[in-house]
């Protein structure tokens, strides 16, 4: 970005630099402090929301930055999401981005903990699948994740290096701002252990094989998709 023939090079002065990754908060506004010395705007824009949502035009765009600019980009973003919410100044978005993620993180590990209790307890767990759902334990990640858990493709479309890097901002941004942060540990410890069996490119619902393999029980069902539906 700001070194030599960089991004930063490249851009124009009065240009706008739209950040799409998920980053961390603090590098995020050191970057755009650099870009303002330049005379080039920022937003940043982390998208949520999962690839098979992002193939149906689905995500959420998640925006930080000066709000004028906000307004003035907004038609853009709109085109590319199914939703577009502004969170305040740079660092804000990058911020709840990761937190997005840590609650679908720790969602996993406590599903697979769900499931095996179902299953260990005699239940369908297709019957279990239809209950949850319908139930205040649900969640979008239960519908979505559960499904290919149940089948055994484990294919969340999100890696265990990927689930690992969000994790790492998580916590921290959580020694800098004093929050104990005692699940999310937890669950970090579980994903390394996972990242260490089936390696870093592995979907993230590997964590809840590791469960399986622990335990000696498998958790399947009949009746639910290999992928996520994209509609």
């Amino acid at each position: 970005m700001t070194g030599t023939d960089g991004v930063f090079d490249a851009m124009r002065e009065g240009s706008c630099w739209i950040e799409m990754s998920t980053t961390d908060a603090n590098e995020m506004i050191r970057l755009a402090g650099l870009a303002a010395e330049r005379g080039i705007e920022v937003l940043e824009c982390p998208a949520t929301g999962g690839v098979h949502r992002a193939a149906r035009g689905e995500m959420t765009l998640l925006v930080g930055g000066d709000e004028s600019l906000f307004k003035r980009q907004a038609a853009l973003l709109e085109t590319l999401s199914g939703q577009v919410v502004y969170m305040g100044k740079i660092g804000n978005a990058s911020l709840i981005k990761v937190i997005t993620n840590l609650l679908c993180l720790v969602d996993l590990v406590a599903m697979g903990e769900a499931l095996m209790l179902a299953k260990r307890g005699g239940l369908d767990l297709a019957k279990c699948y239809e209950a949850i759902t319908a139930s205040s334990g649900s969640s979008r990640e239960f519908e979505d994740w559960a499904p290919v858990i149940l089948n055994g493709s484990l294919n969340t479309g999100f890696t265990t290096d990927l689930g690992l890097k969000d994790l790492g901002f998580v916590t921290d941004m959580g020694r800098r701002l004093d929050v104990p942060l005692q699940l999310t540990t937890v669950a970090q410890k579980m994903f390394e252990a996972s990242r260490e069996r089936y390696g870093g490119e592995a979907w993230t619902a590997h964590v809840v094989k590791m469960m399986e393999e622990t335990t000696g029980e498998t958790l399947r069902a009949p009746g639910f998709d290999e992928v996520i539906p994209n509609e």
